[in-house]
């Protein structure tokens, strides 16, 4: 059950998806709120929902879990890159025991730094232009600083893949790189929140498989390292079956990076060997 980043859509996983039913798995994935195909009245693009956003999210992946459930009889794995491994930690320790496997890929999990600071600067910009504007402050904090990494700079995301084909295609692509409201950066601040409590993360089951990745030249998780605080943190808490991965000279979308061929087969394998 593939978890999407922000600004981007379940479409951009074809690819990954055709490799892992080449090896016999199931997959199924849709766009969150806001993203994608999936819009609404009070969740045009760019908007989780005008209130209890985040919440709402995650209900919808519990929704989509009981669907796949009920179509075929399999146990599932969530699977989330960026924003999407935020909203399936998230998933996991409220649903524990929907799923039989965790994957996150990419994500900024820490509270500390820009989390902080971004929380209290978007609040204030919340209430001075409303929760559901696009936050150009929350973009130049993040995706412009990011990008600034890797001056001199050929497209304003080159902070994503060093494959420019496949850098091209996103800034080709209508729904992806908009900027998101200032409400939807909030909720999904409060759920990295909500996933940085140890309280939360000891009701994951102990034995849950679990695998980590972040690149190492990523700067939205912190150049993997948001990862490795993950991976320790749920050492801390007792789990016996985490796997972590962090890739050398990697950006951020590990599935659209020069190595993704790679690290998709590192991954199937990993699966075979808890799930086949």
């Amino acid at each position: 059950q593939i978890n999407h980043g922000m600004a981007e859509h379940s479409a951009r996983y074809d690819r990954f998806a055709c490799a892992l039913v080449k090896a016999g798995f199931a997959v199924f994935a849709h766009d969150h709120r806001g993203h994608g195909q999936t819009k609404a009245p009070d969740a045009p693009l760019g908007v989780f929902a005008k209130t209890n956003g985040f919440d709402k999210v995650v209900e919808d992946v519990l929704a989509v879990n009981r669907h796949i459930k009920s179509r075929v009889e399999v146990p599932v794995i969530c699977f989330g890159h960026s924003m999407g491994s935020i909203i399936g930690l998230n998933f996991a320790m409220r649903h524990p025991q929907e799923i039989v496997g965790l994957v996150c890929w990419n994500a900024g999990v820490e509270t500390g730094g820009l989390a902080a600071i971004s929380r209290i600067i978007l609040g204030a910009e919340g209430v001075i232009r409303g929760r559901n504007s696009p936050s150009g402050l929350a973009n130049k904090l993040t995706f412009q600083a990011w990008n600034k990494v890797f001056a001199p700079n050929r497209t304003d995301y080159d902070w994503l893949s060093r494959d420019e084909a496949e850098v091209d295609k996103y800034v080709a692509d209508p729904l992806c790189g908009f900027q998101v409201s200032t409400g939807l950066w909030l909720d999904l601040i409060r759920g990295v929140y909500f996933g940085a409590e140890d309280a939360h993360l000891a009701k994951l089951v102990q034995d849950l498989p679990v695998h980590l990745q972040g690149g190492a030249q990523d700067p939205c998780s912190n150049k993997g390292r948001d990862m490795v605080h993950l991976s320790e943190r749920m050492a801390r808490a007792g789990m016996i079956d985490v796997t972590l991965n962090i890739i050398a000279d990697t950006r951020h979308e590990s599935l659209n990076e020069v190595n993704r061929d790679q690290t998709t087969g590192e991954f199937i394998r990993w699966l075979s060997e808890r799930f086949a």
